[in-house]
């Protein structure tokens, strides 16, 4: 039996494994740039972040119907579930399927395909999070969260992602403040390539409750206090921090460091498709390369439902943190 965690830092459209873009693209009539799954996944292999994107972008052309971003949804929630996952707070990037003429209810609808039913499937309780493209315009977000309104009732809250750099959080102060006054939640993904200063402006501009990535906070003495200080969660990706080269090796993350320092920390896998490893993975690895001992890794599954927007249910958060405490550790952690 798998520790049990939340997970918090992922994307539905990272969780495309190259066999299920070739099972839809086949159902939808697209040609894939490559002749079969080897060699697709041969291609992940990245330089940077917008190395990682292209491609990203590129096989969403497979995402055409509801039953296609339902088919998505359960193969992470089936995968999610093996690794020990009880709740799952699920991004998506609407802007990216608006662009290729598909609808938003569409979208959600596909995605709530599968969330409405996971606890009953899955044993997993969701909440789905809308993420804003940051390399595309204020105005752009802005109509994303009006085409998002006859939806809201299934989204929990919304996000910032994609390109970072160049990119900083108050471009998008109106709509975040326009998602705060219709009762959203707010994260942003801040200092994974851009600056400690994208962090501190995601949460005094944007108003953000959990930073996804923070990983550049070590890098600021004053900001690590003030995230202590607030109890402010940060949503690490190790795995992802490495396929991306924003850490050389994974026994070079410093999350231990952020541990010690009292850090509110939580493991999670981003995009795992495309870098090596669900969250159960990362646990994993985690453990045997930066020798986290067994109350580390408790306290990050801890952390994990403590960071939850699970306020509207806090007999539900009691419960998850009831069965981490339990949890017996054996040979392997996932």
């Amino acid at each position: 039996m798998p520790l049990p965690k939340a997970e918090l830092h992922l994307h539905i459209e990272g969780t495309l494994e190259p066999e299920l873009a070739f099972e839809l693209a086949a159902r939808n009539g697209v040609e894939l740039p490559y002749p079969d799954t080897d060699a697709l996944r041969k291609a992940y292999q990245f330089e940077d972040l917008q190395s990682f994107l292209d491609l990203y972008y590129e096989l969403m052309a497979v995402l055409r119907t509801e039953q296609d971003f339902a088919d998505l949804a359960n193969a992470y929630l089936a995968r999610a579930a093996a690794q020990g996952v009880r709740h799952a707070e699920i991004f998506f990037d609407p802007q990216a399927h608006l662009a290729r003429g598909v609808p938003m209810g569409t979208v959600v609808e596909g995605l709530w395909r599968a969330l409405g039913s996971s606890e009953h499937n899955h044993g997993i309780s969701t909440r789905l999070i809308l993420c804003f493209l940051r390399d595309e315009s204020a105005q752009s977000a802005l109509e994303t969260l009006e085409a998002a309104r006859p939806y809201l009732d299934r989204i929990t809250g919304v996000g910032l992602d994609s390109a970072e750099v160049g990119h900083p959080p108050v471009k998008f102060r109106e709509v975040f403040e326009a998602a705060a006054a219709l009762g959203l939640r707010r994260v942003a993904h801040a200092g994974e390539e851009g600056p400690p200063a994208y962090i501190t402006e995601a949460l005094d501009v944007l108003g953000v409750e959990r930073v996804d990535h923070g990983l550049r906070c070590v890098e600021d003495p004053a900001l690590v206090e003030r995230l202590v200080r607030e109890r402010i969660p940060l949503t690490l990706c190790p795995l992802s921090n490495v396929r991306l080269r924003t850490v050389d090796t994974l026994a070079d993350h410093p999350l231990p460091a952020m541990l010690d320092a009292g850090l509110l920390c939580t493991v999670n896998s981003d995009d795992p498709a495309y870098f090596g490893g669900y969250v159960g993975d990362n646990f994993a690895a985690v453990r045997q390369t930066l020798g986290l001992t067994e109350d580390r890794l408790r306290e990050l599954a801890r952390n994990s439902f403590l960071a939850s927007f699970l306020e509207d249910d806090e007999e539900r958060r009691a419960r998850y943190l009831a069965e981490a405490d339990a949890y017996e550790f054996g040979d392997a952690v996932s």
